[in-house]
């Protein structure tokens, strides 16, 4: 201990005699560890923390999948019914408990000015299942969930604390809930969410946080209903139970089904998956390849403090020589390097944990909504941890090498007086770092490069709708209280007092929105087809709309009519079908006129005429392909549920008061709710794909900035060992021009080499890109090339200018040169 306190106070010692040296270095490691600490704590926080339940690993999602239809709905996660659900829930060997729940909102219309909430309809069990008790009064009773006892609610803690002023005595008390009295029996914990993001497929849910809790209460007509998917279903493996035994039995008993009733479980199967990647699969590979990215800008940083540190040995070679010759080991020379290579690294890193605090409230800041799990984001002791093991090993890799090359001198050499010392080994060694970071750089660049011109094919992809002006509001109403015609009238109502708003160019209604993470899926039959073989179905998303929302839109007509107002309740039964829908269920007919069916009147097909095809949306966001849709209007087919879309001569935002005023007009305790305009809707459809672009492109940027200071570092430090070289070819008679030549060619030489070297390793790399990517290959010629011209024209600046340097050296001085 008392020789590592002196190596300790020694190499303090000899980092202050070097202020600009150690000033560089840390800040150097600084930017690679606090880069490193900040992606981390979004990993840490989103990928590897567990879920906040009691033994999240036993934790299943469940459900339905159907193999004719998940590549027409590009997802293999299907609802389940209710009727699927019980039998699941009653025949399993596998799970403890099993729980369903679906989303719901909800009007609170009492207690404060009316609001819309996010809801949840749930089995009693599933508070029990998820290991969760309430802070205040109790969760759900089993006999709460029998048919007509499901008016209690468990309200979340925010909810709580928002509109109901941390009340204590709230258990009790009566809210009412779209129009229906409630009675409170619990408050949940601060923190807890369920659903949380990710935890549904994306279009199943209503885009906001749960509020409220209450119980599914069904009838013995909907258990007994299969037709109806609608539910997730979370499950819990008993003790010692696989995945792998949890899907065979689950297996067994959708081929039993599928016996039992073939018209509705001929094509279903069970999919079975871990709660936790659920969360997680859709981001867990953007942030694995991000903390990559860091990882090679902490290489790169390394290398260069490695240079660094080369060049310093060189200047050290006689105090090393003396301390050999002194009867210093080997050993204690290394050791004192390191010390000093470590205490370097401890002093980036502390810095960089500094650094990386700022940068995760950066990221939170500019992360995208969708992200999952960002309020477990933070710089916890896991992050202090792996900060500390990055510090040390940083300290130890940038530092091995060149203590080892510093640690065996040439003694006789360097202790003469204006002797030079041979400095081959550091001058190779120096060559490679430089060759690693080019190639290093060049595989983060092509990344970025990547991201960028996927992110540009993106931006210039059509939405198949204006978005410019339009602005969209939620109105759901009370079911209860509102039937088909009256939910169709209070529409029409609004609507019709939004038109004649000023600044007010065309209003509409539609469910679900576009862009809106709101998204459904309907079968239907087509007049005079064949029947469908078993488990087969046509499957297109439905759309409840208003008869002018296509022209609100900006959604073009390409053959036959609009809906208009003369399709009414009462007028023959229509819809309009997308460009997709044609072009996968009539490919080659025209589509108008035909008939289709996705309900019964009197156990006989509703029959509705196709009367128009419109162009295709891009529904769920602006990288997906285009899907089957039928619209109709909703005066014929009503929904409780709709978005109004208001388009403005002006800034849409400013119709927000006077929008709100013409619901309530109708509806006088009618909240609305996501406020957003589709631009807004538009850009957060893409946000992920920003995140990852723009972190990456900072990444890449900070690489060739790093590259291109260790190529000039090693060049310059290169010109200042060969002046004398130099000097003696000058004074022989060479050009200005062949010694430039000589200089560049060395460090062309090299950067050349980490170009051929980051060209092969992005080739093998960038394929972990491609679920990242759209519209652009992986390996895309262009951005190989572009690229490489790029890191090449920074080399060869980096070269030119300690190389014009040496073209100015007096042969006079150089001669006398040491």
């Amino acid at each position: 201990m008392e020789t590592l306190f002196q190596d300790l106070r020694y190499a303090f010692r000899m980092l202050l005699k070097r202020p600009g040296f150690t000033a560089v270095a840390v800040l150097a490691l600084a930017l690679g560890i606090g880069a490193n600490s900040a992606i981390f704590s979004v990993v840490n926080g989103v990928v590897l923390r567990a879920l906040p339940y009691k033994d999240p690993e036993s934790l299943m999602m469940v459900w339905s999948r159907r193999p004719l239809l998940q590549v027409l709905a590009g997802s293999q996660e299907f609802p389940v019914s209710a009727a699927d659900f019980t039998d699941w829930r009653d025949q399993n060997q596998v799970f403890e408990q099993i729980a369903a729940f679906h989303t719901q909102p909800f009007n609170i219309t009492a207690a404060g000015e009316p609001e819309f909430l996010g809801g949840v309809r749930a089995s009693a069990n599933l508070f029990s299942l998820l290991g969760i008790e309430a802070k205040l009064g109790r969760t759900f009773l089993p006999e709460e969930d029998q048919p007509g006892a499901g008016h209690v609610v468990v309200i979340s803690h925010g909810l709580w604390e928002r509109r109901f002023g941390s009340d204590p005595n709230i258990v009790g008390q009566k809210l009412t809930l779209n129009d229906e009295p409630y009675t409170v029996v619990g408050v949940m914990p601060p923190g807890f969410q369920f659903p949380r993001k990710g935890e549904m497929p994306a279009g199943y849910q209503f885009p906001r946080q749960a509020d409220l809790y209450t119980t599914l209460a069904w009838t013995p007509n909907q258990i007994d209903n299969r037709g109806r998917e609608f539910l997730a279903v979370v499950a819990r493996l008993k003790p010692g139970v696989t995945v792998a035994q949890a899907s065979a039995d689950m297996d067994g008993i959708a081929e039993r089904l599928k016996q039992q009733y073939p018209q509705f479980n001929a094509n279903k199967e069970v999919l079975i998956v871990p709660l936790h990647q659920q969360v997680i699969g859709k981001v867990r590979t953007a942030l694995l390849v991000l903390l990559g990215a860091v990882g090679f800008v902490l290489l790169i940083a390394c290398a260069n403090v490695a240079n660094l540190l080369l060049a310093r040995a060189a200047s050290r070679q006689k105090e090393i020589a003396i301390r050999t010759a002194l009867g210093a080991s080997r050993s204690r020379v290394i050791r004192q390097l390191l010390t000093e290579s470590v205490l370097l690294s401890l002093t980036g890193g502390t810095l960089g944990l500094l650094l990386s605090m700022w940068g995760v409230d950066l990221l939170m800041a500019i992360s995208p909504a969708n992200l999952p799990r960002v309020d477990a984001i933070s710089v916890d002791v896991r992050v202090f941890a792996f900060t500390l093991a990055v510090s040390l090993l940083t300290g130890i890799v940038f530092g091995l090498v060149p203590a080892i090359q510093a640690s065996k001198p040439d003694v006789n050499e360097a202790l003469k007086e204006g002797g030079r010392t041979s400095s081959v080994g550091h001058n190779r060694f120096r060559s490679v770092l430089v060759v690693t970071e080019v190639a290093l750089s060049l595989v983060l660049l092509i990344g970025a490069g990547l991201m960028i011109r996927s992110f540009v094919h993106l931006l210039n992809s059509s939405p198949g709708l204006k978005p410019q002006s339009v602005l969209t509001l939620d109105v759901g109403l009370p079911r209860t209280k509102y039937t088909g015609p009256q939910q169709a009238a209070f529409f029409q109502q609004v609507i019709e007092r939004l038109k004649s708003l000023p600044g007010v160019q065309s209003a509409g209604a539609v469910y679900p929105l576009p862009l809106s993470g709101a998204e459904e899926g309907m079968g239907f039959g087509i007049e005079g087809r064949a029947a469908l073989a078993p488990g087969e179905v046509n499957s297109a998303g439905p759309g409840w709309v208003s008869p002018d929302y296509f022209n609100v839109m900006g959604i073009p007509l390409l053959r036959g009519r609009e809906l208009t107002e003369r399709d009414g309740i009462d007028s023959p039964r229509v819809l309009v079908i997308n460009e997709a829908m044609a072009a996968r269920y009539f490919p080659d007919e025209d589509p108008i006129g035909k008939r289709v069916a996705f309900d019964q009147v009197n156990n006989t097909p509703n029959w509705r005429e196709i009367v128009g095809v419109i162009g295709d949306v891009k529904h769920s966001a602006l990288d997906s392909d285009p899907k089957p849709e039928m619209y109709f209007p909703f005066t014929q087919f009503p929904s409780f549920f709709m978005t109004l879309v208001v388009r403005t001569s002006g800034d849409p935002l400013n119709l927000v008061a006077a929008a709100r005023s013409e619901v309530l007009a109708v509806k006088n305790d009618q909240p609305i709710s996501n406020v957003h305009t589709m631009e807004e809707l538009l850009s957060n459809s893409i946000a992920q794909r920003r995140f990852n672009m723009l972190l990456l492109s900072i990444f890449a940027g900070v690489a060739l900035l790093l590259a291109a200071v260790g190529i000039y570092g090693v060049m310059s430090y290169s010109v200042a060992q060969r002046t004398h070289e130099l000097g003696v070819r000058m004074a022989l008679g060479a050009q200005t021009s062949h010694v430039l030549a000589l200089v560049v060619k060395q460090g062309m030489t090299l950067a050349l080499a980490g170009v051929g070297i980051g060209l092969a390793a992005a080739f093998a790399l960038t394929r972990i890109l491609e679920s990242l990517l759209y519209g652009v290959s992986s390996t895309d010629p262009l951005t190989f090339t572009v690229i490489a011209l790029l890191l090449a024209s920074v080399a060869f600046v980096a070269c030119y200018l300690p190389a014009r340097r040496a073209t100015k050296v007096d042969p006079m001085v150089a001669l006398r040169y040491e």
